[in-house]
């Protein structure tokens, strides 16, 4: 194994054994140091690099080759990251005195507001839309109503235990980033459709009894399964460009603080490590008021 190769295995395993990171981050680090570490092979013919030998300059020069190559500021931001926990953690461990990210600077991203499916909509959506009576009609049905109701994000659905489920409590427990724990309460309603699905998946034979969400063959569902899902039902109620279970976790955050929930609260339900990450969600409050003032107002 060469020197770079070892130097990013041994990052890894801290991320996997001590951070608890989820085996989709670790491969987004990976599949990052895996393209710099390719990059000063191939442009400077830097076979198994030192770690001290990488200095600040190959480190722009292979952020300059990603922007000619027209990747968002967005991308470059989290290889920027990637690259800033990589080498944080050699000097920790003593292999570094020196980090070659302290003069590195992030490139700005333009603030956008989230996109989020109005509240009309979703009420057409669970009131109105036609489900069809088979497993594959209520296991969709489910997945959007959870959600909605929830904001959680995709692989903590996917990953949901029928033992997460507190119907006494009308709560959901959630498994989120890092192993962080949250308890979520739902509607009453919400917990009777899931008691309903638990009872009906007993009829399917050896059907996973330990996730809450399967397929006609009793098998947990798959990531795919679920984007798939979503945007099948979203584009029959909403135009918004992307129907992704992330804009179900938008809208669910967008609804709550449209009707006047606590931003903190909000936070907490959303798992958000920060407020700033939350923060985001006043401004389609604020938009929303700025439409009523107009609307409303006589010299508006």
């Amino acid at each position: 194994m060469s020197r770079s190769n070892q130097s990013v295995a041994g990052f890894l395993s801290y991320l996997q054994f001590e951070k608890r990171y989820s085996s989709h981050t670790i491969t987004a680090y990976e599949e990052d140091l895996q393209q710099f570490f390719t990059y000063l092979q191939k442009q400077f013919d830097m076979q198994e690099p030192a770690l001290k030998e990488i200095g600040s300059s190959f480190v722009r020069s292979w952020l300059a080759s990603l922007k000619e190559a027209k990747n968002s500021a967005k991308t470059i931001n989290r290889k920027i990251s990637s690259l800033k926990s990589f080498f944080k953690y050699h000097l920790r461990t003593g292999e570094l005195e020196q980090s070659p990210m302290t003069t590195i600077v992030s490139p700005k991203i333009p603030k956008r507001l989230p996109v989020y499916v109005e509240q009309k909509d979703t009420d057409t959506l669970f009131q109105h839309v036609e489900f069809p009576d088979t497993w594959s009609g209520r296991t969709d049905r489910l997945i959007l109503a959870i959600f909605y109701n929830t904001g959680m994000r995709r692989s903590e659905l996917v990953n949901l235990k029928e033992s997460q489920v507190n119907a006494a409590a009308n709560t959901i427990k959630v498994l989120g980033k890092g192993n962080k724990e949250r308890v979520i309460p739902v509607s009453p309603v919400l917990i009777t459709e899931i008691n309903e699905y638990i009872r009906l998946k007993q009829a399917i034979e050896a059907a996973d009894r330990v996730y809450l969400l399967v397929n006609e063959k009793g098998k947990q569902v798959h990531v795919q399964y679920v984007y798939t899902a979503v945007k099948s039902y979203l584009s029959l109620v909403t135009t918004v460009d992307k129907k992704s279970p992330h804009i179900l976790r938008h809208t669910f955050a967008t609804h709550l603080t449209n009707n006047g929930a606590d931003l903190i609260a909000v936070k907490e339900l959303l798992g958000h490590s920060s407020l700033a990450a939350t923060q985001i969600y006043t401004h389609n409050s604020i938009e929303k008021l700025k439409d009523v003032y107009k609307k409303a107002h006589p010299k508006a």
